[in-house]
């Protein structure tokens, strides 16, 4: 009977199961951008189609006779990334038909291609008020021997009126572990903000403190009197209460986080100080615009921002555009091998995840030498022609 079963299955599934390895095994050419910073990749690293075939098809022949999926992945995106027992290891942010999210460790061996996703979804610790929907990871290895994972956990506004089924309330879940199989979900951020997102952990102590980037707003799409990359303190991260909070990078008004801006990943340590990569958003005709953009803060003072190229870094091609909420860019991970190579993890639209891939030494030359926003028309200019006296006899 068993020997009957698996010849079943074979043959009910067999195509399905070779599409899929041709997925999951293909190589990704490279394709140097045009800027020269940094190199992008043919194909999306994950998709919703990268997920397992046994978390969406039932693989019986005697339940499933037609071999049709029971459970549909919408989009894979939005990934923590950090280097873990030799692999480049994603917690991504899997969002289901059903629009719940949630997470899933995917690992490579070369941070390019084959991304293969571990046998089972990450089974998230609760707290006492149950997430309803949790997404974008970031994941941290600090100081103090744990990794963090800091994601936004999101649940319906008991204040919002009668009637009213869309309104939420964002804060920053946090969980940690020492061996990506025991997770401790400790309690959620404390803050004087009523909305957190794009929270983020520093991986060394400050002061002997822990030191806490967050996002601080009125709303839950709207940033209000708030917004802004903030920096704050907690002497004891299992009772995570913000103190000494700061906007470290404001939005501006006509930049390109003008509306609102967030940290990335955790920053990377460098000789020239600590490297950030957060997102940007404005407003236009077409909707809200998400780019990545960079800054440098202090290596002894993390408060204070040493450079901050003007511009964009990133910013959506064509075919990144598209997408369940088009025109975005957002990444919530990277990482820096030991040769000092960097890989920029991105999604694109909420849908897919993508790759870009550089060098340190190229991010810290691009940061520290790209003029500073000119703040006006007249100042983009003056910095155009800056470079025009520079390159006087050159062309």
């Amino acid at each position: 009977m068993k020997i009957k079963s698996t010849l079943q299955k074979t043959s009910l599934f067999s195509e399905l199961f070779e599409e899929h390895h041709t997925l999951l095994t293909r190589s990704n050419p490279p394709i140097r951008h045009s800027s020269r910073i940094f190199t992008k990749y043919q194909y999306p690293i994950i998709t919703a189609e990268h997920t397992p075939l046994h978390w969406r098809y039932d693989l019986s022949p005697e339940t499933n006779p037609r071999g049709l999926e029971r459970i549909g992945i919408n989009a894979a995106f939005n990934a923590g990334a950090i280097k873990w027992n030799n692999k480049y290891l994603l917690c991504v942010r899997i969002e289901g038909k059903d629009r719940k999210s949630f997470f899933a460790f995917a690992e490579s061996d070369n941070g390019i291609d084959n991304f293969t996703f571990w046998d089972k979804p990450l089974v998230l610790p609760q707290n006492e008020s149950p997430d309803i929907n949790a997404y974008d990871m970031r994941l941290t290895l600090h100081e103090d021997g744990y990794v963090y994972g800091f994601f936004c956990t999101e649940r319906k506004d008991p204040n919002a009126h009668n009637g009213d089924t869309s309104a939420a309330v964002a804060n920053a879940g946090i969980i940690r572990s020492k061996d990506f199989k025991t997770w401790e979900r400790l309690p959620d951020l404390i803050s004087n903000s009523r909305q957190q997102r794009n929270v983020t952990i520093h991986p060394e102590f400050v002061n002997g403190r822990y030191a806490i980037y967050t996002r601080p707003q009125d709303g839950f799409i709207e940033t209000g009197s708030g917004g802004g990359i903030g920096l704050g303190y907690t002497d004891d991260i299992t009772n995570p209460v913000v103190r000494d909070e700061i906007i470290l990078n404001p939005k501006k008004y006509h930049t390109i986080y003008e509306l609102k801006n967030g940290l990335g990943p955790s920053p990377l340590k460098t000789s020239e100080g600590w490297l950030h990569l957060a997102h940007g958003v404005r407003n236009t005709a077409a909707g809200m615009r998400y780019v990545l953009y960079m800054f440098v803060t202090d290596l002894d003072d993390i408060s204070k921002v040493r450079y901050q190229p003007g511009g964009y870094l990133m910013a959506p091609s064509d075919d990144e555009i598209i997408g369940d909420v088009g025109n975005v860019l957002f990444s919530n991970g990277w990482i820096m091998d030991e040769n000092e190579d960097v890989y920029i993890y991105y999604a694109s639209s909420d849908t897919r995840t993508h790759v870009a891939k550089t060098r340190l030494d190229i991010l810290i030359d691009y940061c520290k030498n790209t003029p500073s926003d000119g703040k006006t028309s007249s100042g983009s200019v003056q910095n155009i022609m800056d470079l025009v006296e520079r390159n006087q006899g050159y062309y």
